[in-house]
This record gives C-alpha cells, sequence and structure tokens, in this order.
C-alpha cells in the first residue's frame, strides 16, 4: 500500500533494515503487545489497531513508541487506511473472514502472525556455534500443551537449553529476544497460527527441525469456516520439517498430513501409538514404552523410554498421556536426548492443573476436573480414562456436533449431568444415542452458583468407588471466564461440599 514498496524478502534477520517500516498490528493482548515490541524495537512505525486495549499494554504503547488506534472494527478504519501498512501482523484471535484480514487480502498488503515475525527475526541472539535456535513445532486438536511441556522437559533433562513457547503462554518473539538464548524452542501453534503461516512461502519460510500434528477432530470451526480449513491450517505444521515428521498411526489424518507435507530432503517420517511399533516407530511392547526410530538396528532392536508401571506411579498412564508422552519422545530423541534423560524428565513430571487432575477423594468417590477439555475429541480421552464416570459435560460447543461422542460413549457413563446456558443439543443428543442414562440439567444463571449444584447432584447418585469428571467437551466463555476459571469453581464446590481437607490421591 505505501508509496515506495519495500522489499518484504530481505527482512529475514533481526540484522536487515526495518526502519520506518510501516506495520499494523491488529490486537493488543499479549501476543499483540509481543509484536509491537518486537517491531518498535527494529525501528519499524507502528500502529496498534484493537477494539478494546488492556490498560497496562495501552500506557505501555507510547513508551515503546508505538501507536494506538482503538475504535469498532466492522470495518478498516480510516486512520488505517490512511497509515497505508507496508505489513498487517495480525493476532492469532483475528479469524480469515473478519474485515480487516480482507481489507489486507484485497489491498495486498502482506499477512503476517507472530510467528511468521518471530522466525524472521530468531538470529537475535544465537547459539555458541553461531547459529540461531532450533524450532520444534507442535500442534493437534488435544494435547498440546501437555506434550509441548513433555518435549520441553526432556530436552532440558538432556542438557539442552529448552523453552515451551507460543500458544502455551508465552509468546515465541519474547523467546527469540531472550538475552540468555535457547537452543531449541518447543513452539506450540494454534491452528490459527498456523493459518497465518499458510500464507508464507518461499526461500527463508519457516523450516522446523521436527513437527507433529497429535491429532486431528472437529474444533474451531467458526474460526476456520469448515472442517476442512481447520485440517488444512493443522497440516501446515510439517511445512519444510527437516529431520522428523511425528504423527499418529491411530490417526489417518495426520498420517495423511506427512504424506502430502512438502518437507527439506531426508526428512524421516516417525509414527507413534499404543501398539507394537514397527521399524522408525515409537510405541508400546508388553507395557514398556520404546523407540525403533532412533538406532541404528533398528529393524531388529528397540531402546526403553519408560514403562506403564512408571508412568503410572507419576499419574502419567492414562492412555492419551502415553500417546502425548510417545510423540514428546519421539521429537526429543530426534535431538539425540537420551532414553536416560527422557525417564528422568517422566519421573518428575506433573500435570498442568485441569488437566486430568484429581481433586479429591471423599466417601469413596474421586472427583476429577479435566476442565481443559473443551472439545469432543478430549472429553472422548478422558471418558476412556475413566469409564463408567459421572460425567458432567457442555458449555459453548463453538458449533461443533456432539452427537458423535454421546454415541460412542455416552452410553457407558453412570450418569450425566449437563451444564451451559444453552444445553438442548446435549440432551437431544443423549435422548437419541443414549436414552437409559440419568440425565440431570443445572439451569443457572448465576456462574457461582453452577458448580455447586453440579457437585451437589453428583453426591446424590454417586458411591463408592465411583468417578465424578468433569469433562466438557466444550468451552467456557458461556458461564465462566475460561476453562481455568471451571475447573477451579468444580473443585471449590467439591472442597466446599466434602470439608477443606478431603483425602486426595
Amino acid at each position: 500500500m505505501s508509496e515506495q514498496t519495500r522489499d518484504l524478502d530481505a527482512l529475514r534477520s533481526w540484522h536487515a533494515d526495518w526502519r520506518g517500516l510501516r506495520v499494523a498490528v491488529l490486537g493488543l493482548s499479549m501476543t499483540g503487545f509481543s509484536a509491537a515490541d518486537t517491531l518498535a524495537e527494529l525501528g519499524a512505525d507502528v500502529l496498534v489497531v484493537t477494539e478494546k486495549a488492556d490498560e497496562e499494554y495501552a500506557r505501555l504503547l507510547p513508551v515503546i513508541g508505538a501507536r494506538l488506534l482503538v475504535e469498532p472494527l466492522h470495518e478498516a478504519p480510516a486512520e488505517l487506511v490512511a497509515f497505508a501498512p507496508d505489513v498487517v501482523v495480525a493476532s492469532p484471535g483475528f479469524a480469515p473472514h473478519h474485515p480487516l484480514i480482507r481489507w489486507a487480502q484485497e489491498a495486498g498488503v502482506a499477512l503476517w502472525g507472530d510467528v511468521e515475525l518471530a522466525w524472521r527475526v530468531r538470529d537475535k541472539v544465537l547459539r555458541e556455534d553461531g547459529t540461531p535456535a532450533e524450532w520444534v513445532l507442535i500442534t493437534g486438536t488435544n494435547g498440546k500443551t501437555t506434550t509441548t511441556r513433555l518435549t520441553a522437559s526432556m530436552l532440558v533433562t538432556g542438557g539442552l537449553r529448552a523453552a515451551p513457547v507460543g500458544n502455551i503462554g508465552v509468546p515465541v518473539l519474547d523467546a527469540v529476544r531472550d538475552p540468555a538464548g535457547f537452543d531449541v524452542l518447543v513452539v506450540e501453534l494454534s491452528s490459527h497460527q498456523l493459518w497465518y503461516l499458510s500464507l508464507q512461502s518461499g526461500e527463508g519460510a519457516l523450516s522446523p527441525h521436527a513437527s507433529v500434528c497429535l491429532n486431528l477432530a472437529d474444533d474451531h470451526l467458526q474460526w476456520h469456516g469448515s472442517a476442512r480449513a481447520y485440517r488444512d491450517a493443522k497440516a501446515v505444521v510439517y511445512r519444510n520439517t527437516r529431520v522428523a515428521c511425528v504423527y499418529n498411526k491411530a490417526d489417518t489424518a495426520t498420517r495423511e498430513m506427512v504424506e502430502e507435507a512438502d518437507v527439506v530432503e531426508g526428512c524421516r517420517a516417525i509414527g507413534f501409538d499404543l501398539g507394537v511399533p514397527g521399524p522408525s516407530d515409537v510405541g508400546l511392547v508388553d507395557g514398556i514404552l520404546v523407540d525403533r526410530a532412533f538406532l541404528d538396528d533398528r529393524h531388529t532392536s528397540a531402546l526403553e523410554l519408560t514403562t506403564l508401571d512408571d508412568l503410572a506411579s507419576v499419574g502419567l498412564a492414562a492412555p492419551h498421556m502415553v500417546a502425548n508422552i510417545l510423540a514428546a519422545s519421539a521429537l526429543a530423541r530426534s535431538l539425540d536426548v537420551s532414553p536416560a534423560s527422557i525417564r528422568d524428565a517422566l519421573a518428575s513430571f506433573r500435570l498442568d492443573p485441569h488437566r486430568i487432575e484429581v481433586v479429591a477423594v471423599a466417601s469413596g468417590v474421586t472427583w476429577v476436573d479435566d476442565s481443559k477439555a473443551t472439545n469432543p475429541h478430549a472429553a472422548a480421552s478422558s471418558l476412556a480414562a475413566f469409564p463408567g464416570a459421572v460425567w458432567v459435560v457442555g458449555g459453548d460447543l463453538k458449533g461443533v456436533d456432539i452427537s458423535d461422542l454421546v454415541a460412542a460413549r455416552g452410553a457407558g457413563v453412570r450418569a450425566a449431568i449437563v451444564i451451559g446456558v444453552e444445553r438442548s443439543a446435549i440432551t437431544g443428543a443423549f435422548a437419541r444415542h443414549a436414552p437409559a442414562i440419568p440425565l440431570f440439567e443445572v439451569d443457572h444463571t448465576q456462574t457461582e452458583d453452577v458448580m455447586a449444584q453440579v457437585v451437589e447432584l453428583a453426591a446424590q447418585i454417586t458411591r463408592d468407588g465411583d468417578v465424578v469428571l468433569l469433562a466438557p467437551a466444550a468451552a467456557s466463555f458461556d458461564q465462566f471466564t475460561s476453562y481455568a476459571d471451571r475447573g477451579t469453581r468444580f473443585a471449590r464446590a467439591v472442597h466446599d461440599r466434602f470439608g477443606e481437607s478431603p483425602s486426595a490421591e
């Protein structure tokens, strides 16, 4: 849009001349501020455009030398058009159909995400050998954050300076600017971030050391517009991978992504699942997690990584957790982390709160918070780990049909307690596919009342040995501020009902 078009291909180093580049940053959350701060440090002319601005970030923008425009974004604001940006850097919340994204594309303005920008300036801090940190990319409908943390933990235990970054909560731009530097960045990527990466091409595009798509199930359909568009965005994770494309042998979609991917010559496909691994796979043999991919004699030998018994002792033996561990192990082994280091990392690893977290055992009933199961695929994994549970389900379904989940798993639960502002899709699915299951609805408009009623209902129908499982299969924003808020309120209600200190495992 500028009168004199900037050569953006020349801007592939921190040390390139970014001065005067006009950049519009869309959004002022953690990601947006990180992008604005980076670009301002580079000497770019930065205009942040947002519908609402966090007070602290808004206060800091003039300090770093960036301008702020706050107004409704149902169309491109006149000030943005007059600014005539060379580049638009969009926060992940801006969907492809957003008016400002459509405006940028129609106007021919380069459109980047924060990950694209981070890759371009990744040489700010170099390793001892003079090269930037390696990147390992992780995506999937479920298990991303756990696998990202697992991989980083294995790398650190193996003696590498590594950090989990990206969609996990630490902007990758902050990591590449960390003066301490890293050997490896383990980057969790959402489908939103990957969609923006899909817009990039040519020499200098992001090229990771290793990558994985853990699984694929319908999610974020409102953002992407269709299941196919969501799948295509996820597939971008494998593009230009140099050493190892790790895929889920139990999920045909991930294998097809690898088969279709344009990778660097010599890159290997590494499969994982809960079965016996073939050569170039990781998997299970008689309760032992083994590597048959990263050893010289992989056709006749295997390396032991850990055992199911050892994982059970630290609460990591649920089937979907074992799958995540195998994926993380493959990524770590691609960077020469030893089996012993992987075993040691797993021995000390602890899951994030709200991920199959036992919050209490009271009167023989186990109460499990898996509030992070925000889609049907994640909830299915939880239900598989706790068969016969009293299932707490519901919330914002994000345009996803829950019927298949109820058909597959609904008849196996002891009872279902349905929460959420709109519950008819779930109750209707039970009526069609699991009509014999006792069904209870929690009809509360006040957030603070919801979980108290859930716990009271569950307490009335459970008996010694039962599990009450909060695995909502839905987002939380219809009634709660986040999945964490939802899980915390559930745990608090359990503790309030049974006393401050119920015995917990």
